[in-house]
């Protein structure tokens, strides 16, 4: 029997969190990410569609190179099960708010924050205290069909 099998799923543990600085993060994001929603779906019995798991490590890696690439010091990932979305937060310690640039069809690169809105559910981003929070929401499940459930695609 899994671990916490009798306790009701709002009562089991549904966060990871992971803290990075220095090194090249974004594949120990993805991966962390990855090994969550694995053990999400095993132990928990949380669906977790094919899309909705290259989705959620997509996101993270953007979320992740950004703050990486444009923050200086610390950052952390975390991750938490809320109705049926697997929520993706990133703090880092720059109070700079990223802004979507424009649509150019030239423009190579740079196209991060405009695939994170896309694909999530909801996009937040606020400064705290110390830093900022990016918050993105990616739906776990497919709707029959094929389609996002609670999204019309």
């Amino acid at each position: 029997m899994p671990e916490n099998e009798d306790q009701p799923l709002a009562n089991r543990p549904t966060l990871s969190a992971l803290a990075f600085a220095g090194d090249e993060p974004v594949t120990e994001a993805r991966h962390t990410a990855r090994a969550f929603l694995v053990e999400m779906q095993a132990v928990h019995g949380i669906p977790v569609s094919d899309r909705a798991m290259g989705m959620v490590q997509l996101v993270v890696s953007e979320l992740v190179t950004n703050a990486y690439k444009h923050a200086p010091g610390p950052c952390r990932l975390d991750l938490e099960i809320i109705d049926g979305t697997v929520e993706i937060s990133v703090w880092d310690a720059d109070p700079t708010l990223p802004v979507a640039q424009a649509a150019d069809p030239g423009r190579v690169g740079r196209h991060g924050l405009e695939i994170v809105i896309g694909v999530c559910r909801s996009f937040d981003m606020r400064r705290e205290p110390v830093g900022k929070r990016i918050k993105a929401a990616v739906v776990l499940a497919d709707a029959p069909g094929g389609r996002l459930a609670g999204r019309l695609m």
